[in-house]
């Protein structure tokens, strides 16, 4: 029997508390403000409605995931928006938990954002809430539960409560591409485990870890879903997205490369061709595909037992049958500096350090994560910025964990991996593998509390968070 972590995070007590309250006065005791509209007059003034619920999503024959999802469906609908026009999304909340949506890398107001950290409202269960804002900037986003999973490995982002939010330039999209297709990457039928009892090697002393039995690429596990139909000649706009809780992707296409032309939905400086498209969680790639070798390929994970696991797409060209085939690629080109300036960012204002370490939980019990040596919520304020300033952040991953880093409601450039300076790179998440340093710069443009954590699941849970506060 896992061992409970003996520090209860913050936001469990909070989602504990809101779950009995709410309803009843406790958002006003608790400081929360809620838009006093809900059920019929909620739906009848909101753009989009999102329902989230328990669903029975099967992923293979016989093979079924009771799990919860927006609008009864694994990805949930996706939001196409328009940049610069106000939307209105009435969100329903019927998973039967405390619960809230994060609209991961738009530009919002901090109680509009979807993380009770900065402020924003809880839904209660049975309740709802509407969320209006002015969808910025342009690009690949998207939506997901922020709520609190702890323990629980069918919550929050280990549900399937995710989706595709994309927002249109408001100029247009000058659409050099035929088509797009959107595919979500995510893990399923989780279960922790010690490390030590899979194999020998890992330290005695390493807490408990998630791990999973299936996975999909798109909706369905490889060769059970309807294949990504293509014609000869095309050019396929791929918007690919891991909304894995824990767990990063590395994929590719045989006898295909793909054109890299956006990181997190912002456009690089350089668009390098690769033939492995890695993405930790919660970063999107937006790659251009020729299609120019026909045949019946599998699109998928480069490891050999995630594809096993259902990690993968079959790709069909017009007028080809057969048995899809897969190719290991011959190497692994992937680095953030392919797709940014070789030359040096602007000087910043001023240089924070950032070390990221764990403190072992021990074989069947759970790890606790720090940030310059103190765990959520002792890291609010994490540090304090003021409006303007360049802000450089001197990341060390000092564990042997890799780790998604996000910052909310801002973007930041990315201008050192390793001991390589480079500049023009933009995003909302940077993978920091294991053992690993890079630094970014964050340009304080978006007044309001701003949530910084590891996008695992657990790493958050654990205490690996912090908060930015404006002065």
């Amino acid at each position: 029997m896992p061992v409970r972590r003996p520090h209860p995070d913050r936001r469990e007590v909070l989602g504990q508390v809101l779950g009995q309250l709410l309803g009843a006065g406790g958002a006003a005791a608790l400081g929360l403000t809620i838009p006093p509209v809900s059920g019929r007059a909620a739906e009848a003034r909101a753009d989009h409605t999102l329902q989230i619920a328990p669903v029975s999503h099967e992923i293979a024959p016989g093979k079924v995931i009771r799990t919860t999802a927006y609008n009864g469906a694994v990805p949930g609908p996706v939001l196409r928006l328009k940049e610069g026009e106000p939307v209105r999304i009435n969100v329903v909340n019927d998973s039967g938990y405390p619960n809230l949506v994060h609209w991961h890398g738009l530009h919002l107001p901090p109680e509009q954002d979807g993380a009770s950290e900065e402020g924003s409202p809880i839904i209660a269960p049975g309740g709802s809430l509407v969320y209006a804002f002015t969808p910025k900037p342009s690009g690949t986003r998207w939506y997901h539960s922020h709520a609190m999973a702890m323990e629980d490995l069918t919550r929050s982002t280990y549900s399937g409560e995710f989706g595709f939010l994309i927002v249109e330039p408001a100029a247009g999209d000058p659409g050099r591409y035929d088509r797009e297709v959107l595919l979500a990457s995510h893990t399923w039928e989780g279960h922790w485990v010690s490390v030590q009892d899979l194999k020998k090697g890992p330290p005695p002393d390493n807490g408990l870890e998630a791990m999973y039995r299936s996975a999909t690429l798109g909706d369905r596990m490889l060769g059970h879903g309807e294949p990504v139909r293509v014609r000869e000649g095309e050019r396929v706009l791929f918007r690919i997205l891991n909304a894995n809780a824990s767990m990063g992707i590395s994929l590719a296409l045989p006898g295909h490369r793909f054109q890299v032309v956006a990181l997190d939905g912002n456009a690089v400086p350089v668009q390098a061709s690769v033939e492995v498209l890695k993405l930790d969680a919660a970063e999107r790639a937006d790659v251009l595909v020729e299609m120019n070798n026909p045949g019946v390929w599998v699109l998928g994970s480069t490891k050999d037992v995630e594809r096993g696991m259902g990690m993968a797409v079959v790709v069909e060209y017009a007028n080809r049958r057969g048995e899809p085939q897969w190719v290991q690629p011959q190497r692994d080109d992937w680095r953030y500096a392919a797709f940014a300036r070789d030359r040096a960012a602007a000087a910043p204002d001023e240089t924070i350090a950032l070390r990221f370490e764990k403190i072992p939980g021990g074989r069947g019990g759970y790890n606790r994560w720090t940030i310059n040596g103190k765990s959520w919520p002792d890291t609010d304020p994490l540090f304090t910025v003021q409006r303007g300033k360049r802000y450089r952040l001197v990341m060390d991953n000092h564990s042997g964990d890799e780790h998604p880093v996000h910052i909310h409601r801002h973007t930041f450039e990315v201008t050192k991996v390793g001991d390589q300076p480079m500049s023009g790179l933009m995003k909302d998440t940077i993978s920091l593998p294991r053992f690993s340093k890079a630094e970014i710069d964050l340009v304080a443009d978006d007044p309001g509390a701003t949530f910084f954590h590891c996008h695992h699941q657990d790493h958050m849970d654990e205490g690996f968070a912090g908060l930015i506060r404006y002065v």
